[in-house]
This record gives C-alpha cells, structure tokens and sequence, in this order.
C-alpha cells in the first residue's frame, strides 16, 4: 500500500478556513488511486524547523512525504515590508540574511526528510491575495527569495515541485490573504495526486507540477 503524509503548514492543515467543508487531505483521498491512503501531520502555524518535529509522527508505512512550509518563516519577516532604508544596497543586505537563515533552515529540514530514502516532493510557497494591491505586490516580490531557496533544493536533489504559485491563481483559491480556501485546497490535492502517481521517482530527476 502506498502512504502520502502532508508536512508543513496551513497550506495542508485548513481544515479551519474550508467553512466545514473537506480540508485538503480528504480531498487528497478522493484523488488518490484505489488502496492509497493519506495522512495530516502538517500543523498550522508551523515554520520550517517544526517539519522535524512532524516526522517524529511518520506513519511506518510512509512512502510520499510532501512538504508544503515556508509562508510562515515569510510571515515572521513581514515587518522587512514597512522599515525604512537609506539605500537599495541596505535593503538588499537586510533581505539577504534573511534568506541565508531560511535556507539554512530550509536545508535542515529537507536533509532530514530526505534521510528516510522515501519518495519526497516538496511545493513553493504561492503569493498572498492582500486586498491592498501595493501590499499584495511587496510580498510577491519578497516571496521570490523563499521560493528561490525552495526551487534550488528541490533541483539540486532531483525532487519533484508542485508550484502553488501557478497552481493557486485566481482570487477564489483563497480564504484569507494567506490561507487555501475549499477551492484552493482541491487545486492542490488534484496536484499532490498527480504527481505520486505519475512521476518517475526512480529517475531522480525533477518535474514541476503546476496543474
């Protein structure tokens, strides 16, 4: 029997923003091949590091980790957004450590996934829906970073990537700014099911899922 285990944050676990309506993972279910099953140990609120604590709750009969983490590790940095500078070399110097600390983080995090030799893909971290149109464009742009560091791992491992930042496009996907709504959450399932059960993992080459 295949085991697809959800780790990370709210991108998965938004059982709280669906309305009562099915959170991702039984959605996930539905999409899955006859005798798959699916676990949540995503949690969230969750950041980067706290993945680890979520593989201490694997299941023993895991085969697909996907992990979808990193909007949080964003967040905590949202403030960057509002400070002044006096130079665009200042800015850029603030942005840069932050972005050597998530990647330091992030590459913790995936060295120990990876370490359980199971079949791991990973997702970027799609663009918040603010309804200020300025605010919404400062976080795309800040984003690029995370998702720069996301995209570098998963290709230097040869992972597959399911890039929220297509897959969720339109304002509907989206319950809050940050947060996947019912129809959100099915673009993502539909994605997750597509790419355990199609892609190669024996060729450990990467392969973007967007769709």
């Amino acid at each position: 029997m295949q085991h697809v285990v959800l780790l990370g944050d709210s991108i998965f676990d938004n059982a709280a923003y669906v309305a009562g309506g099915p959170d991702v993972v039984q959605q996930l279910r539905e999409h899955l091949p006859q005798g798959w099953g699916a676990t949540l140990n995503a949690v969230d609120g969750a950041v980067t590091a706290g993945v680890e604590r979520q593989l201490q709750r694997l299941q023993p009969d895991t085969s697909h980790p996907v992990v979808s983490v990193g909007g949080n590790d964003a967040l905590s940095q949202a403030g960057l957004l509002d400070e002044g500078a006096r130079s665009v070399a200042e800015v850029l110097d603030r942005i840069s450590d932050v972005r050597e600390q998530f990647e330091q983080d992030y590459r913790a995090m995936l060295h120990a996934v990876l370490r359980l030799d199971l079949l791991t893909s990973v997702c970027t971290i799609y663009d918040a829906r603010f309804p200020d149109q300025q605010r919404r464009r400062l976080a795309a742009t800040a984003l690029t970073i995370f998702n720069d560091v996301i995209t570098r791992a998963a290709f230097r491992h040869g992972l597959p990537l399911i890039d929220l930042r297509l897959l969720c496009n339109e304002d509907a996907n989206f319950a809050s700014p940050i947060e996947p709504s019912f129809r959100g959450g099915a673009k993502i399932a539909r994605a997750v099911a597509a790419l355990v059960a199609d892609h190669d993992f024996a060729r450990r080459r990467s392969q973007v899922f967007a769709r």
